[in-house]
């Protein structure tokens, strides 16, 4: 729509294609939610329950690259000063790690020590989703937020929320 609508009508319309995102106030609903927030909840209610053990879906094998909510934003920002071009821009942290290092980095940030075992019968989905952004590195931009420091950001809102709604 950006792009028909700048041949259009010289609208100076840019478009952002952003990695998997995470964050405070994400969904952390238990049946609907993305990785980093079921795992978020999951991980805290092992630990509150004192359990030995919770489940990872899949394998645990495929890859995903992961972007904190604030650098997304930062991106943008970013874009809207410095580019003006058709071609979208692919803005992520430029790297990736598997579902299985993701949840041992969860586990940690939450302070689940149980053992971590995987739903063979859940679904792995595709083997690697990593963004090219090569371009947005060039024009100077860089994710600043680490996988550690956003989960610990995460976490800790989400403890914050569920203290407030009782939960």
């Amino acid at each position: 729509m950006c792009q028909a609508y700048r041949r259009q009508y010289g609208f100076d319309a840019i478009s952002a294609m952003p990695a998997n995102l995470f964050g405070p106030g994400d969904n952390f609903h238990p049946e609907n939610s993305h990785v980093i927030p079921a795992l978020i909840r999951r991980f805290h209610e092992a630990k509150t329950a004192k359990a030995p053990e919770a489940a990872i879906w899949g394998s645990g094998t495929p890859r995903r690259e992961f972007l904190y909510v604030d650098d997304l934003a930062e991106a943008l920002i970013f874009l809207m000063q410095n580019y003006s071009d058709a071609p979208h821009v692919n803005v992520g942290s430029g790297s990736d790690v598997t579902i299985r290092e993701l949840a041992e980095l969860t586990a940690q940030t939450v302070g689940f020590t149980g053992t971590l075992v995987h739903d063979a019968g859940k679904p792995d989905g595709t083997p690697q989703k990593l963004l090219d952004v090569s371009q947005l590195r060039y024009m100077g931009w860089k994710a600043k937020t680490s996988l550690q420091e956003g989960l610990a950001a995460t976490y800790a809102w989400y403890l914050n929320s569920s203290m407030q709604h009782g939960r």
